[in-house]
């Protein structure tokens, strides 16, 4: 187990994410925590943008009581704020926000409010994902992604379908046309800018009815949720956006189907079955094997979501299709080939920057 101290070289690292956040000195930042936050990561980015010479003051809820029927991981969808109306006006008023929450605020029903700013006046929000700082440290954002993500974002605005194939048995068709497109590329230099880290990776929320086929997920590929590599092959049948079939033999499939069920019981409809986003990754410094080297509560393997090739299937809530729900799967595939109308953009898991240009 890694140890969680202040080090000179994470504080560095900080720096350098800030830095390329363009924050100034007299900039006035808040730091959102929660109890459960991890507390070197609200540390480390205090003394980082103090060092740089901003205005920097923390606000620090205690983590709710779960009311979930099952353990709630990889969302996006923070429930800390809990609607308070002093600490959105709050965060609303700021230059930036420094998101230090369990889950991240990318999702909460908050955000469109903070992100509003008051008066004309907007901030900024840099998500810091709840990992161990040293992989931070190894995934700072490099400016040269943001390019390329947003080539991929242009190139999935203008597509009308997605269709991901795989030698497992992949055969997944995805209408974009009414999809809402997004990309992250770990900073956030201008007012109203929404970003995390580790990032790298461009995605679309599709419009209800659009997902149809066959999604098979083989060994190696990853359960995020779980924080798991699959050692068995699951094969997912997809009608309508929603996960209707699941076959396969092993623990990995049990598995699934005990958290998916867990949630259809609890909430009476089936939306964590159904599609939340798809999307791909591009950051050559997010590695594949990365969980691998860390115990489960140094890592939440938010870089799975960005190395470069995967193709990221996600269930659970989608506001463009108008589904919510608290139940998720982060479902990164490594071998897929991605195909957006005609144009191959992921060859059997290898990123075509050639097609995104």
């Amino acid at each position: 187990m890694l140890v969680e101290k202040i080090e000179h070289k994470w504080l560095a690292a900080f720096v350098r994410t800030f830095t390329l956040c363009k924050v100034q000195p007299g900039e006035v930042v808040a730091i959102l925590a929660e109890t459960q936050s991890r507390r070197v990561n609200v540390d480390l980015a205090r003394l980082a943008l103090e060092s740089m010479g901003a205005k920097v003051f923390e606000v620090t809820l205690t983590s709710p009581a779960l009311t979930a029927p099952a353990p709630v991981r990889s969302t996006g969808a923070s429930d800390a704020i809990g609607q308070l109306g002093p600490v959105i006006a709050a965060l609303a008023r700021v230059d930036m926000v420094v998101d230090c929450t369990v889950e991240g605020l990318l999702h909460a029903p908050e955000l469109p409010t903070i992100m509003k700013g008051v008066d004309g006046h907007m901030p900024r929000l840099l998500m810091v994902s709840n990992e161990h700082p040293e992989i931070l440290e190894r995934t700072v954002p490099d400016p040269a992604l943001e390019g390329l993500v947003r080539a991929a974002m242009k190139k999935l605005r203008g597509a009308q379908f997605m269709h991901v194939t795989s030698g497992a048995g992949t055969d997944l068709r995805i209408a974009l046309n009414k999809a809402v497109v997004g990309g992250v590329w770990g900073f956030c230099p201008k007012p109203g800018m929404v970003s995390h880290w580790p990032a790298g990776l461009a995605l679309a929320f599709p419009a209800a009815g659009s997902v149809n086929g066959t999604l098979v997920m083989a060994p190696g590929d990853v359960n995020l949720t779980f924080k798991s590599y699959l050692r068995d092959t699951i094969r997912l049948t997809v009608e309508n956006d929603s996960v209707v079939q699941i076959d396969g033999v092993g623990v990995d499939v049990d598995m699934m189907r005990g958290y998916w069920k867990a949630w259809e019981d609890a909430e009476g409809h089936r939306a964590a079955y159904a599609v939340s986003h798809v999307g791909f990754g591009l950051n050559p410094a997010a590695r594949w094997d990365a969980m691998a080297f860390y115990d489960k509560r140094d890592c939440n393997g938010t870089e799975l979501r960005a190395f470069a090739g995967n193709f990221l299937y996600s269930t659970g809530a989608n506001e463009v299709a108008g589904r919510h729900t608290l139940g998720h799967f982060d479902l990164p595939m490594r071998n897929c080939t991605i195909m957006l109308d005609d144009t191959v953009v992921v060859d059997a898991g290898v990123v075509q920057q050639a097609a995104l240009a």
